[in-house]
């Protein structure tokens, strides 16, 4: 098989790219924009990000969206991870299927209608929108991805370790937090990191959820572009981006890892 890229394979790929993150990069680069027209260069400079860190409505929502993303990411983490154990170490259980199903929804459902269907369960149940509401619905969301993640880890876990452990005296409980949880604890952060970045940078399920006193980030930039182009927005984009760029690398490479020490453990 010839492995070499061809031409138009190589031309496919960059327009591919270019396509993805050109918008991204320039971005980036007008953040630095000395002039206040956003697509007129005026020289660089910083003073956007001054001007950001005065500005009290954006740093007030970026407060929340970060309180948002660090209690839901935990109680995703949580969730998730005892979901995972749950399909990896109980085997087939009555409603297995449906549990499974349940708990994977999320990850494949357009997220307009897991907003709506969340919205309209918590106007049924009469709970006020609001800094709650978005932060059980992040957890919705991103509870499916730490499964995933410790899930997969799980599945080649050395079940041995655990037997030796037990066949020494410790009660499974101990064995789970002196043995289980340190050669998993990888992937957890991993699961950790996605949850917090998938949460820091949702619109649409926010959006639907939100109420008085409780405007994220990206839905308070959304608005303010709606209004018009401002510099201080670009900004606030880059470190977004900046932010959920950090988690998906440390994600990834503590996932990649896991599954590398694992190996080593096999061999």
């Amino acid at each position: 098989m010839n492995r070499r890229l061809s031409l138009f394979n190589v031309t496919s790929l960059v327009l591919g790219f270019a396509f993805l993150y050109l918008p991204i990069l320039l971005l980036v680069v007008y953040s630095f924009n000395g002039s206040r027209l956003v697509t007129v260069w005026g020289g660089f400079s910083t003073q956007w990000y001054a001007a950001l860190f005065r500005n009290e409505a954006l740093m007030e929502a970026a407060w929340v969206t970060l309180r948002i993303a660090l209690l839901s990411a935990s109680m995703a983490t949580v969730l998730g991870t005892l979901a995972a154990l749950a399909l990896t170490r109980y085997g087939r259980f009555p409603g297995r299927t449906l549990f499974t199903g349940m708990v994977y929804a999320p990850m494949v459902m357009p997220e307009v209608i897991t907003g709506l269907s969340l919205l309209l369960f918590f106007v049924a149940v009469d709970l006020d929108r609001g800094f709650w509401t978005i932060m059980l619905a992040h957890t919705t969301l991103t509870m499916c991805f730490v499964t995933v993640v410790v899930q997969s880890r799980l599945m080649t876990f050395d079940r041995s370790l655990e037997e030796a452990a037990m066949d020494l005296g410790a009660p499974p409980l101990r064995t789970f937090f002196a043995v289980t949880l340190p050669l998993i604890a990888p992937s957890i952060v991993a699961g950790f990191l996605l949850a917090f970045t998938l949460s820091l940078d949702d619109l649409v399920i926010a959006s639907f959820n939100t109420g008085p006193g409780a405007t994220t980030l990206p839905i308070k930039i959304y608005s303010q572009v709606r209004l018009g182009l401002s510099p201080e927005i670009n900004a606030a984009s880059t470190i977004l981006i900046g932010l959920v760029t950090l988690g998906v690398i440390s994600a990834t490479l503590i996932s990649k890892r896991s599954v590398l020490r694992s190996r080593r453990n096999a061999q």
